[in-house]
């Protein structure tokens, strides 16, 4: 199933690096290297974007509900084939089974969506105060699109951004991430399948400085859309800016997520939820509940309600295990030293704080629950993406909502009341892009719009309809005519 050699996926083909150089992959679970993967260079970058430049006129030229039906067969074959793509994902993330699974089956519902737009490619048209004149505005592909993944959920990342980009008419060349590298070529062997034109997607391997940055930088590129943390995107949006022509540049870039528990909430539920929140994937979602703001007179029950279900989590890769491992040695290690110069600095551990050694030597660490962290301290304010949550304890809902604004951040929220005042207070004055009531901080479906606010995002949106915007641009067509020549 999966490959000894990792190549880049290059005019329907798999070709290796210019240069012959390989990296090595190894599997979250146990730590066994399953492949050699080609490390791409400038050079690739600049065959691969030439491809597309070359597929993306026809493509764009064919009837949008055509490219749709590409994406309906693209589906059909992602349902088909669920056990070995779930596999795939698996091998390459660590997931537990029925994570995996549900990411293949949530990038056919993707596929079925946006397919479906390609029937509703809808413009406008507008009355004109000028006689004998018509205006409508229409939507154009941008061209060739950049798309460039995060690790944590490598199939969805890939279709959240290329099923959108194809029916919209623009040819794709994807970066995968080092750490997951095979799922954007056997998603472009899927789509030459579903009868998609030669050409007209790409991806390619490598680190981003040497595959990414060029990527990035070439001006035959229209859009750039990343997925990742903020200083990239903040690279990414600067390197374009220097470029000779400007592109349109579409960032996520990750949350410091808050789940606040009102004195009325079901504290079940609310445990239920958080704890959900900040271990699905084992916290590795920019989604990831990973501050639980908790009201002072439910704080200690709710917060034994919580411990009581993080310790019953199955941790683990296998069908009913809920949390995996974190994808790389150098993550596990990062988030164990946070974690420690946290308890160093005064936090204290509730639960977790250590790699499970019975699961070793796969990267898996013991869900982790902090309290008594300062509000300014860095466990507060950065995105660690890993198992790791912190409680603390407010006295109402003006300070839980202060609290919950007070990161850099802006991607989701959720509130946790059965007070019609409280959540429309919450909604209306937490900051973010999208806000949960009495459900977890994660959640999307294809027609939903994703994005946040502050340092989470430039303001786009994927998926939904929103979609389109990104990826296609506006043009507006004025048409005079002259009754006097009819």
């Amino acid at each position: 199933m999966y490959p000894d050699s990792v190549l880049h996926w290059i005019d329907d083909a798999e070709v290796p690096a210019s240069s012959g150089e390989t990296f090595e992959k190894r599997c979250p679970m146990d730590d066994r290297s399953v492949a050699r993967v080609a490390r791409g260079t400038a050079a690739d970058v600049d065959i691969a974007v030439g491809a597309a430049s070359r597929a993306a006129d026809a493509w764009g030229r064919l009837p949008a509900p055509t490219r749709g039906e590409i994406l309906g067969r693209a589906a059909a074959l992602l349902r088909a084939r669920q056990r070995d793509f779930g596999a795939l994902v698996q091998i390459e993330t660590g997931k537990p089974w029925k994570s995996a699974v549900a990411e293949v089956e949530s990038s056919a519902d993707l596929a079925v969506f946006m397919g479906s737009e390609g029937s509703r490619f809808y413009g406008k048209t507008m009355t004109s105060p000028i006689p004998n004149r018509s205006v409508r505005t229409e939507r154009a592909p941008i061209g060739v699109c950049a798309a460039m993944m995060p690790f944590n959920s490598p199939l969805a990342g890939i279709a959240w951004k290329t099923f959108p980009a194809l029916v919209c008419g623009n040819a794709v060349v994807a970066k995968s991430h080092e750490l997951t590298p095979y799922t954007a070529i056997a998603f472009g062997k899927l789509l030459r399948e579903a009868g998609l034109p030669k050409g007209v997607y790409s991806a390619v391997q490598g680190l981003g400085a040497e595959v990414g940055l060029p990527l990035v930088e070439d001006s035959r590129v229209g859009l750039v859309s990343f997925t990742g943390s903020v200083p990239t995107g903040k690279l990414i949006q600067q390197k374009v800016s220097g470029r000779a022509v400007l592109a349109k540049v579409c960032l996520e870039l990750g949350g410091k997520n808050p789940l606040v528990v009102c004195d009325d909430a079901d504290l079940a539920l609310a445990a239920a939820h958080a704890t959900a929140s900040a271990f699905i994937d084992a916290g590795q979602r920019c989604a990831a509940g990973s501050r639980i703001i908790v009201f002072d007179r439910v704080h200690d029950a709710f917060r034994e309600a919580m411990l009581t279900r993080v310790k019953a989590l199955k941790v683990g890769s296998g069908p009913q295990d809920d949390c995996g491992p974190v994808i790389s040695r150098q993550s596990l290690d990062r988030l164990l030293r946070a974690v420690d110069k946290a308890v160093a600095r005064g936090a204290r551990l509730l639960a977790g704080g250590h790699a499970i050694e019975t699961l070793a030597p796969g990267y898996y660490m013991a869900p982790t629950v902090l309290e008594n962290v300062a509000h300014d301290d860095e466990m507060s304010q950065q995105e660690l993406f890993g198992p790791v949550t912190c409680l603390y304890r407010v006295a109402g809902l003006d300070e839980a909502i202060a609290l919950a604004n007070a990161t850099a951040y802006g991607l989701t929220g959720a509130i946790h009341t059965f007070n019609s005042n409280r959540i429309e207070q919450f909604i209306a004055r937490y900051r973010a892009g999208l806000v949960s009531i009495n459900g977890p901080t994660y959640g999307a479906g294809p027609h939903m719009p994703f994005g946040g606010v502050k340092n989470s995002g430039n303001g786009f949106r994927e998926p939904g309809t929103e979609a389109l915007d990104v990826y296609c641009e506006w043009k507006t067509i004025v048409v005079n005519h002259d009754p006097q020549r009819v």
